[in-house]
Protein backbone atom coordinates (compact mmCIF):
# COMPACT_ATOMS: atom_id res chain seq x y z
CA UNK A 1 0.00 0.00 0.00
CA UNK A 2 1.46 3.44 -0.91
CA UNK A 3 1.08 5.55 1.82
CA UNK A 4 2.75 8.75 0.61
CA UNK A 5 4.22 9.51 -3.14
CA UNK A 6 6.08 12.69 -4.96
CA UNK A 7 8.78 13.06 -7.82
CA UNK A 8 12.08 15.01 -8.51
CA UNK A 9 13.35 15.09 -11.75
CA UNK A 10 16.98 15.46 -11.72
CA UNK A 11 18.58 17.46 -14.24
CA UNK A 12 21.57 18.45 -12.29
CA UNK A 13 24.12 17.49 -9.75
CA UNK A 14 22.49 19.67 -7.12
CA UNK A 15 19.42 18.01 -8.21
CA UNK A 16 21.04 15.04 -6.55
CA UNK A 17 21.64 16.86 -3.11
CA UNK A 18 18.11 17.98 -3.17
CA UNK A 19 16.68 14.07 -3.42
CA UNK A 20 19.19 12.77 -0.78
CA UNK A 21 17.74 15.55 1.49
CA UNK A 22 14.14 14.25 0.18
CA UNK A 23 15.05 10.74 0.71
CA UNK A 24 16.54 10.76 4.28
CA UNK A 25 13.26 13.12 5.63
CA UNK A 26 11.26 10.36 4.46
CA UNK A 27 13.61 7.48 6.32
CA UNK A 28 13.63 9.64 9.89
CA UNK A 29 9.55 10.05 9.37
CA UNK A 30 8.59 6.21 8.61
CA UNK A 31 11.24 5.59 11.92
CA UNK A 32 14.49 3.94 10.01
CA UNK A 33 17.12 3.56 11.91
CA UNK A 34 20.48 5.64 11.29
CA UNK A 35 22.13 2.42 9.89
CA UNK A 36 19.24 2.03 7.53
CA UNK A 37 18.61 5.40 6.86
CA UNK A 38 23.06 5.61 5.46
CA UNK A 39 22.17 2.71 3.30
CA UNK A 40 19.24 3.76 1.63
CA UNK A 41 21.03 7.16 1.23
CA UNK A 42 23.85 5.92 -0.20
CA UNK A 43 22.30 3.34 -2.83
CA UNK A 44 19.80 6.54 -3.95
CA UNK A 45 22.78 8.88 -4.40
CA UNK A 46 24.91 6.18 -6.59
CA UNK A 47 21.40 5.48 -8.85
CA UNK A 48 20.83 9.05 -9.12
CA UNK A 49 24.20 9.91 -10.41
CA UNK A 50 24.03 7.16 -12.82
CA UNK A 51 21.15 8.01 -14.16
CA UNK A 52 22.67 11.77 -14.32
CA UNK A 53 26.01 10.45 -15.76
CA UNK A 54 24.55 7.67 -17.87
CA UNK A 55 21.58 9.24 -19.85
CA UNK A 56 21.95 13.10 -19.08
CA UNK A 57 18.97 12.51 -16.42
CA UNK A 58 15.28 11.71 -15.28
CA UNK A 59 12.80 11.41 -12.85
CA UNK A 60 12.74 9.31 -9.26
CA UNK A 61 9.06 8.51 -7.50
CA UNK A 62 9.79 8.48 -3.58
CA UNK A 63 6.89 6.65 -1.75
CA UNK A 64 6.02 5.89 1.45
CA UNK A 65 4.85 1.82 1.32
CA UNK A 66 3.34 0.15 4.03
CA UNK A 67 3.06 -3.87 3.63
CA UNK A 68 3.24 -7.13 6.19
CA UNK A 69 2.92 -4.54 9.53
CA UNK A 70 5.80 -2.69 8.62
CA UNK A 71 6.65 0.64 6.37
CA UNK A 72 9.90 1.35 4.00
CA UNK A 73 10.33 3.66 1.07
CA UNK A 74 10.44 2.61 -2.45
CA UNK A 75 12.59 4.99 -5.45
CA UNK A 76 11.89 4.25 -8.86
CA UNK A 77 14.35 5.77 -11.03
CA UNK A 78 13.05 6.44 -14.68
CA UNK A 79 15.34 7.73 -17.45
CA UNK A 80 15.06 7.65 -21.54
CA UNK A 81 18.81 7.39 -21.76
CA UNK A 82 21.03 4.67 -24.07
CA UNK A 83 19.79 1.77 -22.02
CA UNK A 84 22.74 -1.19 -20.65
CA UNK A 85 23.28 -3.10 -23.45
CA UNK A 86 24.40 -6.42 -20.72
CA UNK A 87 22.05 -6.13 -17.30
CA UNK A 88 24.31 -9.43 -16.28
CA UNK A 89 27.54 -7.29 -16.89
CA UNK A 90 26.23 -4.16 -15.37
CA UNK A 91 24.73 -6.61 -12.27
CA UNK A 92 28.57 -7.99 -12.10
CA UNK A 93 30.92 -6.50 -8.77
CA UNK A 94 33.99 -4.29 -10.39
CA UNK A 95 32.13 -3.63 -13.66
CA UNK A 96 32.22 -0.11 -14.79
CA UNK A 97 32.33 1.79 -17.83
CA UNK A 98 33.31 4.76 -16.51
CA UNK A 99 36.44 3.44 -15.13
CA UNK A 100 35.17 4.60 -11.57
CA UNK A 101 35.01 3.23 -7.59
CA UNK A 102 31.53 4.09 -7.57
CA UNK A 103 29.44 1.36 -6.04
CA UNK A 104 27.82 0.39 -9.51
CA UNK A 105 24.15 -0.89 -9.56
CA UNK A 106 25.42 -4.41 -7.38
CA UNK A 107 26.63 -2.50 -4.41
CA UNK A 108 23.35 -0.52 -4.50
CA UNK A 109 21.62 -4.14 -4.49
CA UNK A 110 23.11 -4.75 -1.65
CA UNK A 111 22.44 -1.69 0.18
CA UNK A 112 18.31 -2.22 -0.27
CA UNK A 113 16.09 -5.36 0.54
CA UNK A 114 14.77 -5.03 -2.95
CA UNK A 115 16.21 -4.09 -6.15
CA UNK A 116 14.83 -4.07 -9.74
CA UNK A 117 15.81 -3.59 -12.77
CA UNK A 118 14.65 -3.11 -16.56
CA UNK A 119 16.53 -1.92 -18.88
CA UNK A 120 15.76 -1.63 -22.79
CA UNK A 121 18.62 -0.13 -25.55
CA UNK A 122 17.02 3.19 -27.05
CA UNK A 123 14.28 3.74 -24.78
CA UNK A 124 15.54 3.97 -21.22
CA UNK A 125 16.73 2.16 -17.60
CA UNK A 126 13.91 1.87 -14.55
CA UNK A 127 15.28 0.48 -11.36
CA UNK A 128 13.07 0.30 -8.52
CA UNK A 129 14.38 -0.25 -4.94
CA UNK A 130 12.69 -0.74 -1.25
CA UNK A 131 14.55 -0.10 1.87
CA UNK A 132 12.34 -1.60 4.84
CA UNK A 133 11.93 0.40 7.94
CA UNK A 134 13.05 -2.90 10.14
CA UNK A 135 15.51 -4.45 7.97
CA UNK A 136 18.89 -5.57 8.62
Amino acid sequence: MVLSKDSLKIEKEQDVVLFRNRVKELAVKIGMSLLGQTKLITAASELARNMLKYAGGGTVTLEVVSANRTTGVRLTFEDKGPGIPDLGLAMQDGYSTAKSLGLGLPGAKRLVNEFDIKSTVGEGTTVTITRWKNAV
